[in-house]
């Protein structure tokens, strides 16, 4: 979001002229760091340099007292937060907005006093606002009360400013039942603004161990919020959480009769046959109403919220059900994904073969669709019934349209051990694709999970897994370290699996291969029983700099252009709040680096991912970024860079479905989308960038 401040920007381009810095190239106004001050403050966020912004929290400019705190919300240096808290009462609200900003981001609890102060005294909303999330993001179990120290109902703004503080200590772990009572209050304030709804949506989300009584009063506010809100955003998360809080039905397994008839593939039952016999629920209650939303909701975000948390206990499952077949027979691919995967989790009673059934008769859906259910087929299938289901799948394998499509079929062979060593041959078959082997090491991790594997593949496995380990691949190398850090598979370890744990993890290439550094150091301190994680050995800012010339090139409001295989999308870049990101961004994209790699990874009402140069979510440009957590929300369309962690991001970037305030102030924005996102909510796994280019 834009930052407000008295101070106009010609201010900047005098002190801009005055440097004889260089000017953009292309039209529209210019950035910040046309100013050398905010370009060295930048380079000294750049280098986690704590010590070189200190000074400029003081400086008699405002501009750059406020320009310091947003550097730290990005070092987040617990050192940092003595000189920050005078800020708070500075004449300037941007400056008090900003070092709130960069407290909470901090997350230091010795600020907790000053920001309780700080809220009770503050007249400004929006910095008020800013100063009750902080101390969301500060206090402890036992300081959770100074949220709600103040009467904030009578207030709208109050009242949003305490939703959002509530949200940020909710997505700590801190909740309570004062702290729920209030959240269900504000959830009834008529005039509260639709971000802060979302944010006591999100806080109840959260929300563990609710007595009866406190349960009900949620429950019966979110039956109102899911039905009626004008937001889509939360509609949606009231219907999800809805799944979360309510006891909506018996869990306890149904009995599956199984017949000789289930061995023979059958046509598709209708969604009405077939079903348990059970009470239907009432038509005012939690169950009922997700059930209406999953079909009924206007929007398909929606529609695919209530899917996911439709209940599958006996008394509510034959409404589930019924609102699950309607999505896969009418729905929009993402919804109709959704639907498989409820299936593939919580079918009950239902024929393998039937399952099976629906992925062919359902021409129209995605081939992702259609893995899903033949997943879903093998999982829920007699064992009489999973030979010609195995069957089948192998024989789509050789003509599957894409690498991806191999890698949903491999998937759904995962949940069968009779498939062993077709999925091994795959995993390790020369030549193969990086993508289809990662695919296949993980469906052997699947299958050796199942209750069912059998003990006489146990060495088969384990081999399996030394074989992934010595590849070198570094998909292959994070789904053999998974393996050996779950207990339940080795509990002891071994010096062997230790041994080639760390000569896997000596052969990486580091910055560009720290996830798969990661996640062997986490194997590597579980078999060890380290007291500690290992820290990561992340690269610094001398590794690759922020191209200053790159980014004073780059106007404000500059856009570009990423041409898919479903459309063509419109980014605006965001060089004040990012410069390192986008100089990143626009450098490949003029490298023509993007160009025809691949969505790896799309999960619906939340992200899509792209730009891996591998194509499956292991690959990564020849360095890493520096993390910049510019005062901006995940909103719709928004445009950040996936991470393994801080300061580990590099060319993978991904666009989200909708508001996702979780990743607020974790995972950098450096642009959003202003054009296409009709397209956005279209792509699915496979789909191709086609090219990227700045628009002239």
């Amino acid at each position: 979001m834009p930052i407000r401040t008295r101070f106009s920007w010609a201010l900047l381009l005098l002190l801009a002229a005055c440097a004889r810095t260089p000017q953009p190239s292309a039209s529209g106004p210019a950035n910040k760091y046309q100013d050398a001050t905010m370009r060295q403050i930048g380079t000294a966020q750049d280098e986690r340099n704590t010590a070189a912004l200190l000074p400029w929290l003081s400086n008699g400019n405002p501009i750059y007292r406020r320009e310091a705190a947003l550097a730290l919300a990005s070092v987040q240096a617990p050192a940092a937060v003595p000189a920050l808290l005078p800020l708070l009462r500075d004449r300037e609200p941007s400056v008090r907005r900003a070092a709130a900003y960069a407290l909470g981001q901090t997350g230091d609890s010795t600020a907790v006093d000053s920001l309780r102060v700080r809220v009770l005294k503050e007249n400004d909303d929006v910095v008020r606002r800013y100063v009750h999330e902080a101390l969301g993001r500060t206090v402890t179990r036992r300081s959770l009360p100074e949220l709600w120290r103040v009467e904030t109902l009578n207030d709208t703004a109050r009242a949003a400013a305490l939703a959002w503080g509530l949200s940020r200590a909710a997505l700590r772990g801190y909740t309570s039942p004062e702290s729920i009572r209030r959240t269900v209050l504000l959830l009834n304030e008529p005039k509260l603004p639709a971000r802060g709804r979302l944010a006591a949506v999100s806080t109840l989300a959260r929300t563990r161990g609710l007595d009866a009584d406190l349960k009900r009063l949620a429950e019966t506010t979110l039956l109102r919020v899911a039905q009626k809100d004008r937001s889509y955003a939360v509609r949606a998360a009231a219907a999800s959480t809805l799944g979360k809080i309510a006891a909506l039905a018996d869990k306890a397994p149904v009995p599956v009769p199984v017949t000789t008839a289930e061995a023979a593939p059958t046509a598709p039952t209708s969604p009405a046959a077939a079903l348990p016999p059970a009470t239907s629920p009432s038509a005012t209650s939690p169950a009922a109403l997700l059930a209406r939303l999953a079909t009924k909701d206007s929007d398909y975000r929606v529609r695919l919220s209530a899917i996911r948390a439709l209940p599958f206990g006996a008394e509510a499952y034959p409404a589930s059900r019924a609102a699950v077949f309607e999505a896969l027979r009418r729905d929009r691919t993402p919804v109709a994904l959704t639907a498989a995967e409820w299936l593939l989790a919580h079918a009950r009673g239902e024929a393998g073969p039937s399952l099976a059934a629906l992925a062919d008769g359902n021409k129209q859906a995605s081939v992702r669709v259609r893995a899903a259910l033949l997943r879903a087929a093998v999982r829920h299938a007699s064992p009489a019934a999973r030979p010609s289901l195995i069957e089948t799948i192998q024989k789509r394998y050789p003509v599957a349209g894409s690498v991806y499509e191999k890698g949903f079929l491999l998937e759904a062979l995962g949940e069968d051990p009779a498939a062993f060593d077709f999925v091994r041959g795959e995993a390790f078959a020369t030549g193969q694709s990086p993508v289809v082997a990662g695919y296949a090491l993980a469906s052997l991790l699947t299958m050796r999970r199942l209750a069912d594997f059998p003990a006489a593949r146990q060495a088969d496995f384990a081999a399996a897994m030394r074989q992934g380990l010595a590849s070198g691949d570094v998909a292959q190398l994070g789904t053999a370290a998974e393996a050996l850090a779950d207990a339940k598979l080795y509990p002891e370890a071994q010096p062997a699996d230790l041994a080639a744990l760390r000569a896997a993890q000596a052969k990486l290439q580091l910055p560009t291969e720290i996830e798969a550094w990661q996640g062997l150091q986490v194997a590597i301190d579980k078999l060890t029983k380290a007291p500690k994680p290992t820290p990561s050995p992340l690269a610094t800012a001398a590794q690759h700099p922020i191209d200053w010339a790159v980014v004073q090139g780059v106007p404000l409001g500059q856009q570009v252009r990423l041409r898919t295989s479903k459309g063509i999308i419109l980014l605006e870049l965001k060089p004040n709040e990012a410069p390192g990101a986008v100089a990143s961004f626009v450098t490949l994209l003029n490298q023509k680096f993007y160009d025809n790699l691949y969505f790896h990874r799309v999960v619906p009402n939340f992200v899509a991912q792209g730009g891996d140069p591998r194509g499956d979510g292991n690959g990564s440009a020849p360095y890493n970024l520096r993390s910049e957590f510019g005062d901006l929300r995940y909103e719709e369309g928004s445009v950040g860079l996936a991470s393994a962690g801080k300061d580990t991001e590099s060319c993978q970037f991904f666009i989200t479905h909708t508001p996702t305030p979780h990743l607020d102030g974790r995972y950098p924005i450096f642009a959003q989308v202003v054009g296409g996102m009709d397209v956005v909510h279209k792509l699915d796994i496979g789909d191709q960038i086609l090219g990227v280019e700045l628009v002239k």
